[in-house]
Parts: C-alpha cells; structure tokens; sequence
C-alpha cells in the first residue's frame, strides 16, 4: 500500500456546517464547499460564478434559461441578476419570456396544488404548472396583445433579439425581466421563441398579414449570426445554465461555431455552471455533465466549473442570494456594452 498516496487521498475532512457562524447566505454558500454531495456540488456553483464576476478579463458571462421559473416565482431574482450586472447576455426558453410578459401586463400567478381535478380546472379556464395555476383568459388575451403589437414592428425579418427588445420598450414594467434587459442593453435572445405562447401571438399576427407583400418574421439564422459575433468579441466566456433544453444547446453550439466557422481566435467556454434536475445517464442534453461538453469543444479543457442536480426554485435564489452578500467582491466589474447597426454588432 502505498502510504503517502493514501494520506494525500484523506487529507481534507468534511466540515458539517455550523449554522450558529452563519451570518448570512453568502456563509452558507461558502460552508456548503466543504460538505458533501449537492450542497458541496451548489458551494461550488456560487464560486464558479465568484470567479467570472471577478475575473479581470471580464469574461462575457451568458445566461441560459429553460422550465417553468416566473411560475416558480424567480422572476425578480433573474430580474436582478440582470440589474445588478450578474449577467450580460440572456438566452431564454420563450416560455419564460411569455410568462415575464403576462405579468409585465398586470396578471399573476396563483398557488394551486398538483392532486387538483383537471377537468375541473379546464372547465374553469384555468391552466396548471404542478402547484401552480394560471388564468387561461388572460394567456388569450397576452396572446392577442403580442399579435397587435406586433403591428407597430417594422415589416421585414428580425432576429429574436431585436423583437424581444422591442417587447421589453413597449411593457417597461419596474419587475419585468424583458424591460429591464431593454434598458441596460442586455441582449435576450430565444431560439426557439415560437415554442411558446409567444409563437401564438406571432401566429394570429401572421394570419393577419400573411398576404401582405412584407410582414414581420422571425429570422433565426440571423440570431445565430448575432450571437457569433458577441462571442467573437470575447476572447473569454462564461456560462450559467439554469435548466439545460435549447438555450443551453444553442449557446454551446455558439461557441463551435465562432471558433471554426468564423475564426474565432478564443477556446470553449472558460467558465461554465449549470442548476438542472435532470440526469447524464439518460443521454440527454439538459443532464449531459460539463465535462461530456469538453469533447465537444463548448467547454474549455482548463474551464473552471460546476455542476449541481438541485430544482432551480431552491437554487437560483441561494446562489444569487450569495453573490449579493460578497457584492463587495464584485461590484465594480464593469458589464460589456453592445451596440447593434442592424444585424452588425460593436462591443465596448
């Protein structure tokens, strides 16, 4: 037996957690890092994410969203996230933009259960998110309103970027997410926005219009350009993933594209986290592990990162919670600022 390995491989105790030191949620955080098993695993998230914000070379740190978050009532925490400059660019589901924008106009959310009689519910008009329910009549009428003000958008493609700030100017809501974006420049991109509620808005607005010789339409190519473009700006990127589905696909395949497609002098991402309750052994993208990324060239071979297997609701507001309680740390970092002629991106 080999002795010193031995001592080497049992040289750092697990720490429990002494919660009569802990003076606030920025403690817990750093105390989970010497715990086990995903309050370890969370500890580490909340560094990963430390690391980027104090990164000198202010690494671009991407944020990608999926699952039912505004129901779970995270829309003011990745309203701050946003405001406070703990993200620059935002990739989304267009279901959480949808739900951001349904109480942009005034309508909630309401506590239900998941043993409810959904037939009962339907008769109702009343929709379910497990223990959650939302008011199918107002859905309509969010509905009906995106299609209408659609029709102050200018005739021609757009990228989704460009309509979700559109979206975010016209509902300056102080808690939405959409116009929070608009107002410091975060670009909000959705991949798949038609996916969504949102994509029913654009129906009846296409269905309005379809004759016309130019009409309003989703160009989602360009918002690959888009996003290219931001990344071959930053020679060093960050990654948050909360949930995994097509945001997190569409950020990972970004970064391919920008270094063999346009030449991007930089590697995979440099940090990388991700939050999801799904598992790796399925095969799928959502729970695929960071480490699988690497082969893949999304995910730097030196990338600092984390990964816990925690619902979101419960996690989301920890970390966040944490960085404000070490804002000290990070405050000063200054945010990337995109300025976009068209299609053409500049960064400062």
């Amino acid at each position: 037996m080999d002795l010193k390995a031995r001592k080497r491989i049992l040289s750092t105790p697990v720490i429990p957690v002494d919660v009569r030191s802990i003076h606030g949620v920025g403690d817990l955080l750093e105390s989970f890092q010497r715990t086990s098993v995903q309050a370890r695993n969370l500890g580490r998230c909340f560094q990963v994410w430390k690391n980027m914000l104090t990164d000198p070379k202010r690494p671009t740190i991407l944020l990608g969203l999926s699952g039912p978050l505004i129901a779970a009532g995270l829309r003011s925490v990745i309203r701050e996230m946003v405001e406070l400059g703990m993200v620059d660019v935002v990739v989304s589901t267009g279901a959480v933009l949808y739900q951001d924008l349904y109480q942009s106009l005034g309508y909630h959310h309401y506590m239900g259960t998941p043993s409810a009689d959904d037939g009962k519910l339907r008769a109702f008009a009343i929709d379910r998110i497990y223990d959650t329910y939302v008011d199918e009549l107002k859905f309509e009428e969010t509905d009906r309103t995106i299609g209408r003000i659609t029709e102050e958008f200018p005739p021609r493609p757009a990228s989704s970027r460009e309509f979700l700030q559109f979206l975010g100017e016209r509902f300056p809501a102080k808690d939405s997410i959409l116009a929070t974006c608009a107002r410091k420049g975060v670009p909000v991109f959705s991949p798949a926005l038609i996916d969504s509620s949102i994509g029913i808005g654009l129906t009846l607005h296409y269905a309005a219009n379809r004759k016309k010789p130019n009409r309003f339409a989703l160009d989602a190519v360009r918002d690959n350009f888009e996003l290219v473009q931001i990344l071959n700006s930053s020679p060093r990127t960050g990654v948050i993933y909360i949930g995994g589905g097509t945001p997190k696909n569409w950020i990972n395949d970004g970064i391919v594209m920008a270094n063999y497609a346009f030449e991007r002098q930089g590697e995979g991402h440099y940090y990388a986290l991700q939050i999801t309750t799904d598992v790796p052994h399925w095969g799928g993208l959502s729970g695929s592990t960071l480490d699988e990324a690497m082969s893949w060239g999304k995910v730097s071979t030196k990338a600092t990162k984390a990964m816990a297997f925690i619902e979101a609701s419960v996690a989301l507001p920890l970390l966040v919670g944490a960085l404000w309680d070490r804002r000290a740390e990070w405050r000063k970092r200054r945010r990337p600022s995109f300025t976009w002629n068209g299609d053409v991106c500049a960064r400062a």
